[in-house]
């Protein structure tokens, strides 16, 4: 009798030889993957370490929010690359006006209460609109732009692309939330740029970003803190009694990554770190935190792990096999590029300090899981590229 094993076929799961090359679980780009979960276990213990000694009795109270927070990103992430986005572009306007509904609830909140708002404060949670108009606004636009198959965006379909992306920055500077509305100006910028646009469009893009925020400013629609911040960006080294808290914050967060040297003090040996010197260095500036206790050497592995991910993003994008799938990848690239450069160089105060987040590390659900989904999206493109 021929032996059962012989003839046994092969069982199902992972590396079956019987799935089709094309098939999307087969497709994964797992060195992103690792990459990105990387970023995020880096996040944690960044998050710790600011952290930490905030809290009298509790050390982990941020650092386990953190956790709870990557894990709902894990799961959204996943369902989001079990989605095929070509679907995903047919629920695009839909999610787009949920975003715009909650930016427009957000305000008359805030206008009833005579107070600045960026966010919903649902207890224990706090949701900020702005982190989701990333994706929505980003999903959209590459839907809108992909509609027209050719290789330079026409006037009409550029106009059509800075109104899908106006309306909610505008909604967000008056929030005031600055570095989110800057994050998606430059995501419409990196997108037409990728889409065919001639640079006089680009330009034109920057001088309207600009006038937007400059009239945001002389009509006080944005609130003394983020004036402040303004001056303490143009004149460093101000003595006004009104601006010491700002140039008290800015000037910490450099001296710690100054202090820092080439290898660091230390694993949780940053008196800067852990000290209150740099308020809420877990959120804004966590840069600051990984330079003061593993230096230079720290802080440009930490640089070469997001080029590591935007280098794959890059590669996924000229993979795609139709022009929305290369147009999702632009928007998270630019936006991933421009949340990176300005939270470091805010740190080192090349930059204003707008309180923008960096992207897997900065302590915030609503950022971390809404870059979970992004990255979610560029999967689904990579996985579904021979389909």
């Amino acid at each position: 009798m021929t032996s059962t094993f012989l003839i046994r076929r092969p069982d199902s799961g992972l590396g079956n030889i019987r799935r089709s090359p094309g098939d999307p679980s087969r497709n994964i780009d797992w060195v992103l993957m690792f990459v990105q979960w990387l970023l995020i276990a880096i996040g944690c213990f960044v998050v710790f370490s600011a952290s930490r000694t905030r809290i009298e009795g509790d050390p982990y109270a941020f650092v386990n929010r953190q956790v709870v927070f990557a894990i709902v990103g894990a799961v959204v992430m996943s369902l989001v690359m079990s989605l095929d986005y070509e679907a995903l572009k047919n629920r695009a306007m839909t999610f787009y006006v949920g975003t715009i509904s909650l930016l427009l609830l957000l305000l008359l909140i805030g206008f009833a209460r005579g107070e600045d708002r960026i966010s919903f404060d649902l207890g224990p949670l706090n949701i900020q609109p702005a982190e989701l108009a990333k994706f929505s606004t980003m999903l959209l636009l590459a839907a809108y732009l992909a509609e027209e198959r050719t290789e330079e965006v026409s006037y009409p379909r550029f106009l059509g692309g800075l109104v899908l992306v106006g309306f909610p920055t505008v909604l967000v500077i008056v929030q005031p939330d600055l570095g989110s509305a800057s994050v998606l100006v430059a995501l419409v910028m990196g997108t037409l740029l990728v889409a065919g646009a001639r640079p006089r469009y680009i330009v034109a893009v920057s001088v309207l970003a600009t006038l937007t925020v400059v009239a945001a400013f002389v009509g006080r629609f944005v609130n003394d803190y983020q004036v402040n911040r303004l001056k303490v960006f143009l004149d460093q080294e101000t003595t006004d009694p009104a601006l010491q808290d700002a140039v008290y914050q800015a000037r910490n967060a450099i001296r710690a990554v100054g202090t820092g040297g080439i290898w660091g003090k230390g694993w949780l040996q940053g008196p800067l770190t852990n000290g209150r010197d740099v308020p809420v260095m877990w959120a804004d500036f966590p840069f600051a935190a990984v330079a003061e206790q593993f230096g230079l050497v720290g802080g440009a592995v930490l640089i070469g792990v997001f080029g590591i991910a935007l280098v794959r993003i890059w590669r996924i994008a000229s993979l795609s096999k139709d022009l929305l799938g290369t147009y999702i990848c632009a928007g998270v690239f630019t936006m991933l590029l421009w949340q990176v450069f300005q939270n470091i160089g805010m740190t080192l105060g090349i930059t204003p300090v707008t309180g923008l987040p960096m992207p897997f590390i900065s302590y915030g659900g609503s950022s971390l899981v809404v870059y979970c989904a992004m990255f979610g999206l560029v999967q689904s493109v990579h996985m579904r590229r021979m389909r």
